[in-house]
């Protein structure tokens, strides 16, 4: 074996930048290297809080290393060696503690030239395999190596529990702007943060932005944490899934908020775990015949009351509730059971958190360096630069991380009207225009159109749906004729316009017939789902029953017709947690939704209204599978504004035939000839007025055959008595 020599020639300036963590190539002088003062090799180690430092070369007795400084710097020639050799350092810190572990000096480069490559380019599509902390073995030797973008810093460091949250241990090495180190001995469950000497020299500390697991609150860490343990037994829900057609298939989805679905109030009003959801709220979505979950954010976030929508932790399901590993079981859980679901994710800001991503390394890295683009004053937050390519592959890395890592169904994208506009919710001056003198952001257009066209390629199956509340052309139509590319919008004008209907009191809907009528003029313009969303139930706005006008009876009357008029509404289906109970009051993210009103008849009848609704929407292809195509609607009347009454037909690719009537008065319309497309039976499938519901029973019977008395320019008729507030359906019975 070498020996050691007692002759030290190391530079007493690099050892001071060492102590001070300012040295500019720590790798080129930590470690084992040539002697530069003779020959063989010398190893430098430095380790604060140690009282001697030994090195253990192979199999060989550790040979003490001399301290050149009491700071913790240590030093050890061999002048024989002509080859580096794998060698352990042992630490005898002052406390009385021992610490034997690989040198993190003594390894290469963890990045590949490719992963940078792409990265830098914006075309690196699984960006979090190889950024963030990754459980690794390099040379039989097991740790974690750590890889972040911080192109201006000065210098980057992990520090965690395994180094005592000094800066000075794990200098990370700089790979033109991006920083990376592995170091050995440390596993699962540690907790960590970069510590980063900005552009203008000041120190913060800062989160991992592809940490997989982090806490949340006022405690910040990330946490290393291993995805490759999980095994998934969805194996028949992926594969039907990718041979799925949602266009023409039912979807009524479940818009749930974790923290506030249902809390343990016997229990300090904690929160149910993703463990007691997967039993809890998956019982009860299929019971109620939902055919899909969405979850308002689940990437962590600190502040409780953004419900989720100021995101910084964007590749770590938030802690509150469990691990990754127990937030796959709840996705696993969901598909075992035929429910997909569905994720809201949030491109369009990102908050300005210490610890987040705001001037991540000492500058504008994430959003843009003028306010005039990079913030959004109405919310306190920031705007991502998507002319920057390593942060739209951030981003679209991202989702493709939920898509595949946990078999997210379908992303609903966030605030998307905010990234087509530069001017949004902005006064003149406030707003920098585009290249072209526009007000369109072109650059985030050009985001989106990739986003969605890299999640469909590597997903088959699975859904982008965009919240965007503006006409902006063909946000649902593909890339190639000139869309955005996501597979489905929200129908914000039909939920703006039908609410603000049924909010008038009945005697004065007929001056605003056209509002209710309004959204089949648009209903194929894009591939719509219409949503009573939680948008719609806070901020004073009350909730869905309080909406609507009269009595008590009324409201529960009205809204029990509503909900039935959209059901058979072309387009599909959401509604948020609490408005399939009735919930009397506003939503409020800080209690359990009141499931103490089931005691009462009347809200036992408003969810078996909403259960009956699902059931039957699934079950009748007429009533889904033609959505998104005009062959599927046909108005029987929609001018009766004297009476308020709404009548349609919605047909099947084979022609099976649903009748709806809509009835937006008190008045109950007994004996109505209603015009049909063809002689037949007509069967009540379902009366919003029925007693089961909770109303007054006002119907026809069960159903009625056709008569040869012309109504509605149809030959064929049918004289069905129409409850008050109330919708029946009914269907042509095949014989």
């Amino acid at each position: 074996m070498p020996s050691k020599r007692t002759t030290y020639t190391t530079d007493p300036i690099e050892i001071n930048q060492i102590l001070g963590a300012t040295h500019s190539d720590p790798f080129g002088f930590l470690g084992l290297h040539e002697n530069p003062a003779g020959e063989g090799l010398v190893l430098r180690a430095f380790r604060p809080e140690t009282s001697g430092v030994s090195v253990i070369p192979g199999a060989s007795e550790a040979v003490p290393m001399t301290s050149l400084d009491p700071a913790g710097f240590y030093e050890a020639v061999f002048p024989t060696a002509t080859e580096r050799f794998g060698y352990e350092l042992q630490f005898q810190f002052k406390s009385g503690d021992t610490l034997t572990s690989v040198d993190p000096f003594s390894f290469g480069p963890v990045l590949g030239e490719q992963d940078l490559y792409f990265f830098g380019e914006g075309n690196h599509r699984h960006l979090y395999d190889c950024m963030g902390a990754h459980l690794t073995e390099i040379g039989g030797t097991s740790g974690v190596s750590f890889a972040v973008w911080a192109p201006n810093a000065h210098r980057v460091s992990v520090v965690g529990d395994f180094n005592v949250w000094d800066g000075r241990v794990h200098p990370m090495r700089n790979h033109n702007g991006t920083w990376e180190i592995f170091i050995p001995g440390i596993s699962t469950g540690e907790h960590y943060k970069f510590e980063i000497v900005g552009a203008e020299g000041n120190l913060f500390v800062k989160s991992d932005p592809c940490a997989f697991f982090s806490q949340h609150g006022t405690q910040t860490a990330s946490i290393t944490y291993d995805l490759d343990r999980y095994l998934w037994k969805d194996e028949a829900w992926m594969q039907k899934r990718a041979e799925a057609d949602p266009y023409h298939s039912p979807m009524s989805i479940y818009e749930v908020h974790l923290g506030s679905w249902k809390r343990r109030f016997e229990e300090e009003n904690r929160f149910l775990t993703y463990l007691e959801l997967a039993d809890e709220l998956v019982d009860y979505v299929k019971e109620m015949g939902y055919t899909h979950i969405e979850l308002m954010p689940v990437a962590e976030f600190p502040y409780d009351e953004s419900w989720g929508y100021q995101v910084c932790g964007y590749f770590a399901p938030t802690s509150r509730f469990g691990s990754p590993d127990e937030f796959r079981e709840f996705v696993d859980r969901c598909h075992q059971r035929g429910i997909g679901v569905i994720v809201d994710w949030v491109p369009a800001h990102f908050p300005k958190d210490a610890h987040g991503l705001a001037r991540f390394d000492g500058t504008a890295l994430y959003e843009h360096a003028d306010p005039r683009q990079g913030e959004h004053a109405d919310w306190g937050t920031l705007i991502f630069n998507f002319g920057r390519n390593e942060v739209r592959n951030f981003l679209i890395s991202n989702a493709m991380f939920w898509l595949k890592e946990f078999h997210i169904d379908g992303l609903r994208v966030d605030a998307v009207a905010s990234l087509l506009y530069l001017d949004y919710s902005r006064e003149e001056g406030q707003w920098i225009p585009n290249r072209y003198g526009g007000r369109e952001n072109i650059e985030a257009i050009e985001f989106l159109k990739q986003l969605n066209q890299v999640c469909y390629e590597e997903n088959p199956g699975i859904m982008m749906i965009a919240e965007e509340s503006t006409a902006f052309p063909g946000v649902s139509r593909p890339v190639d004729t000139g869309g955005l590319g996501f597979g489905f919008k929200w129908n914000m004008g039909w939920m703006n316009d039908s609410l603000s209907y049924m909010a008038h009191e009945p005697i004065h809907r007929k001056y605003h017939h056209g509002m209710a009528t309004f959204s089949m003029i648009y209903a194929y313009h894009e591939n719509y789902v219409l949503v009573l969303s939680h948008d719609e139930v806070v901020h004073g706005k009350g909730s869905l029953i309080q909406k609507m006008p009269g009595d008590r009876w009324q409201q529960m009357a009205n809204a029990r017709m509503f909900l039935a008029w959209m059901f058979a509404h072309p387009g599909k289906k959401l509604l948020f947690q609490g408005i399939d109970i009735g919930q009397s009051e506003e939503w409020n993210h800080n209690q359990s939704l009141p499931w103490h009103l089931l005691d009462y008849p009347e809200h036992v009848g408003f969810q078996r209204i909403v259960k009956d609704l699902n059931h039957l929407y699934v079950a009748e292809p007429a009533l889904h599978q033609l959505d998104h195509e005009p062959g599927g609607f046909e108005w029987i009347d929609h001018g009766d504004a004297k009476h308020s009454l709404f009548t349609f037909i919605r047909r099947s690719r084979s022609g099976e035939t649903i009748v709806v009537a809509v009835n937006a008065t008190p008045v109950p319309r007994e004996g109505y000839h209603l015009g049909v497309p063809e002689a037949g039976f007509y069967e009540e499938l379902l009366n919003s007025d029925s007693e089961l519901y909770g109303g007054a029973n006002v119907g026809s019977g069960g159903g009625i055959p056709t008569r040869d008395h012309e109504a509605h320019g149809r030959p064929q008729s049918i004289q069905v008595n129409i409850p008050p507030l109330g919708t029946v359906i009914f269907k042509k019975r095949v014989v």
